[in-house]
C-alpha cells in the first residue's frame, strides 16, 4: 500500500492545491514510489492531512481519473491503475542554434518535463525567414510556445498570432515582448558583475581586450564591458576578430567565440606565454571541456541547467513571471 507521504502540499507554493496532488502522483509513479495496483491515500485522509477541501482534493482524482492513472474501487478507494503518464502538454521549442550551453539548457528542460510533456525542437539559426516560417506553421499545434527571438526585434505582431497564455520568451528581455513570462539573461550586467567580481585578478593586466564579433552577438555586452573600464580606469579595446592581432604580455582577453579560445590558446603557447600569469583569456558561457583546456579556462556564463529547470517550471505552473537567470564568473588558472 502507497505511503501518505506519496503526496506533497506546498502551502506557499504558487501551484494550485489540486495541481500538486496531481503532480505527487506523477512523482511517485516516476521514482515508483508508486506501483500499479497501489492504493493511493483516500480522499478525507488528504483532506485532514493538508486542510484541504473535498472539492479540491475531487477535482485532482477526477483529473488522474479521466488520464486513466487512478481508478475507483467502490468502498475500497483509489488505485493506481496506469504508470503511463500520458502527455498533455505538447511543447514547441524554437532554439535559435545548437551548441554545446544550449544542449546543457534542453537536457535540464527534458529532465523537469519527463513524463509531463512531449516536446519539439526547432532552430532558426538566426535567419528571420526561417524564424517566421517556423512559427507561422506551429499555430495551433502546441499547448506551449518556447520562443528564443535572439537579435530579431519588432516580432511581436507576428508572436501575437499565437494565443498570449501560451507563449513563453527565453534568452532575452526584448521591449516589444516584455509583456510574456520569460526567463532572460542580463548581458549589460551580466558582464558588469562578472568584471566587478573579478576585479583582484584584474588589476595585474594593464589592458583588457573584448573580442566580440557582433552580429548575432548582444550588444548589451559591449555597453556593459565599457562601463567596467571606464569606472575603474583600466586601458580597453574592443575588437570583432584576432586576425592580424599580436597580443602582448599584460593583456587580458575576453571572449565570446571558441574558435577565437581555440586560436589564442595557440597563440600563447607559441609565443610561450603562460595564461593566468602575464596573459589573461576569459570565455564565455561555460562547458566541461573548458574546465580541462590548458589548465582551466574562466568562463562567464549564466547557468543554463538552471535556465531549464525554471522554464520547466513556469511551463508546468503557468506563471506568468519574468525571471533574470543566474549568472558568474567561475575563476580557474586562465585568469
Amino acid at each position: 500500500m502507497a505511503k501518505r507521504r506519496v503526496i506533497k502540499i506546498d502551502p506557499k507554493s504558487s501551484t494550485p492545491k489540486y495541481k500538486q496532488i496531481i503532480d505527487s502522483v506523477y512523482e511517485g509513479i516516476e521514482r515508483r514510489t508508486l506501483k500499479k495496483g497501489d492504493k493511493v491515500p483516500s480522499i478525507n485522509q488528504i483532506c485532514s492531512d493538508f486542510t484541504l477541501s473535498r472539492d479540491t482534493v475531487m477535482l485532482a482524482f477526477n483529473s488522474l481519473k479521466e488520464k486513466g492513472i487512478l481508478l475507483a474501487r467502490p468502498g475500497k478507494g483509489y488505485y493506481v491503475d496506469s504508470v503511463e503518464i500520458y502527455n498533455d502538454e505538447k511543447i514547441f521549442i524554437l532554439f535559435d542554434e545548437l551548441n554545446a550551453f544550449k544542449e546543457d539548457l534542453y537536457n535540464s528542460l527534458i529532465d523537469r518535463l519527463k513524463g509531463r510533456a512531449s516536446v519539439e525542437v526547432f532552430f532558426h539559426h538566426f535567419n528571420y525567414k526561417v524564424y517566421k516560417n517556423l512559427l507561422n506553421e506551429s499555430i495551433g499545434n502546441y499547448t506551449s510556445y518556447v520562443i528564443m527571438p535572439a537579435t530579431f526585434d519588432n516580432t511581436a505582431q507576428l508572436i501575437r498570432k499565437i494565443p498570449k497564455e501560451k507563449v513563453f520568451i527565453l534568452d532575452r528581455l526584448k521591449p516589444d515582448l516584455n509583456n510574456y513570462p520569460v526567463v532572460y539573461q542580463d548581458f549589460e550586467l551580466d558582464f558588469y558583475d562578472a568584471l566587478v567580481e573579478g576585479l583582484p585578478l584584474l588589476r595585474k593586466y594593464r589592458k583588457l581586450i573584448f573580442v566580440n564579433p557582433g552580429g548575432k552577438e548582444p550588444i548589451e555586452r559591449k555597453t556593459g564591458f565599457e562601463k567596467f573600464c571606464t569606472e575603474y580606469k583600466f586601458g580597453f579595446e574592443v575588437v570583432k576578430s584576432l586576425v592580424g592581432f599580436k597580443p602582448s604580455i599584460y593583456e587580458a582577453y575576453f571572449l565570446i567565440s571558441d574558435h577565437d579560445l581555440v586560436e589564442l590558446v595557440k597563440i600563447a603557447k607559441y609565443y610561450k606565454m603562460k595564461l593566468g600569469k602575464k596573459f589573461g583569456v576569459v570565455s564565455f558561457n561555460d562547458t566541461m571541456l573548458k574546465e580541462v583546456v590548458s589548465g582551466g579556462i574562466t568562463t562567464i556564463s549564466t547557468d543554463f541547467v538552471e535556465m531549464g529547470q525554471t522554464l520547466a517550471k513556469m511551463l508546468l505552473n503557468r506563471r506568468n513571471e519574468q525571471v533574470r537567470n543566474t549568472s558568474r564568473i567561475i575563476i580557474r588558472n586562465s585568469l
